[in-house]
């Protein structure tokens, strides 16, 4: 088996420029991530979606530093080859510059991750700024920003009314002359999509913002079909993970509950002669 490169910003900016697609997904365990480095994905996001897919948390806002550091080092432990990118939970940039760059920081110091990703346009430039400068990379994410849903009135797609569009296209701009090497767009038009990539000289990743974008990104449970409850529309489900669990845990109660298991094979053996001696000595 060939040994695989490394990803890193030069190489995805290679493939933005020669047009082949990124291929980014999340994970939030070694498991998981061990899988993704071993099929070549190229980026792995260690999102704060964990809130929902891994602690069952209504949204992404319960989320904290010190939930993100350790499922951060997990995953960058298990791909060595992906460019693994830590996710910046709610509060943990916001309040000020200083806060930033702390928390991205300790992205790098304490999980080893390769970046960090925060969400917010113009109001956030001067922390992918401040954190760039301090010589962290930094991916945006624009469009449907999970941490702001509140604020913006529910899970709806962005950007499709002019004023909308035009803001995400400027937002786009923006946060990349700030520094960001990289951009996440949620849930946009594809056609606003394609006209922030093509105006865009670092990546864009799309998550529901169609086709034209440099790369695209899921989450691993809904891909693998692991959580119950209505996927969004731009989710592609590749199997049925959550059914084929339940039959399996389903058989395993059923094996120990009739002695079906454990049978021989699953167990060890001992001497007879020890035995004998065993129970002799206990007589």
């Amino acid at each position: 088996m060939t040994e695989r490169t490394r990803v890193t910003i030069p190489y995805l900016r290679e493939k933005k420029a020669q047009k082949k697609p990124i291929v980014m997904l999340t994970a939030y365990d070694f498991p998981c991530a061990l899988l993704e480095d071993e099929v070549g994905i190229d980026i792995i996001l260690c999102g704060d979606s964990l809130g929902n897919t891994v602690y069952g948390f209504s949204g992404t806002t319960q989320v904290t530093m010190d939930l993100m550091i350790p499922h951060t080092a997990a995953v960058k432990r298990a791909a060595p080859h992906s460019f693994v990118i830590g996710d910046m939970p709610f509060m943990s940039y916001q309040p000020s510059d200083e806060t930033a760059i702390r928390n991205a920081g300790r992205f790098l110091q304490e999980a080893g991750c390769d970046a960090v990703k925060l969400e917010g346009g113009e109001e956030m430039a001067e922390r992918v700024r401040a954190i760039s400068r301090a010589g962290i990379a930094v991916q945006g994410h624009l469009g449907l920003t999970p941490q702001y849903v509140s604020a913006l009135g529910g899970f709806k797609a962005r950007g499709r009314d002019a004023a909308g569009a035009l803001k995400l296209i400027r937002d786009a701009r923006i946060i990349e002359e700030a520094g960001a090497f990289s951009i996440v767009l949620e849930a946009i038009p594809p056609e606003i999509g394609r006209i922030i990539t093509e105006r865009a000289s670092i990546p864009i990743i799309g998550i529901g913002a169609g086709p034209y974008t440099d790369g695209q990104v899921l989450v691993i449970h809904d891909i693998l079909g692991l959580l119950p409850g209505r996927k969004a529309k731009f989710v592609k489900q590749y199997c049925d993970l959550e059914s084929q669990i339940r039959s399996a845990l389903a058989a395993y109660k059923q094996d120990v509950e009739s002695g079906g298991y454990p049978a021989a094979e699953h167990c060890y053996g001992i001497d007879p002669k020890v035995l004998e001696t065993i129970e002799s000595d206990l007589k």
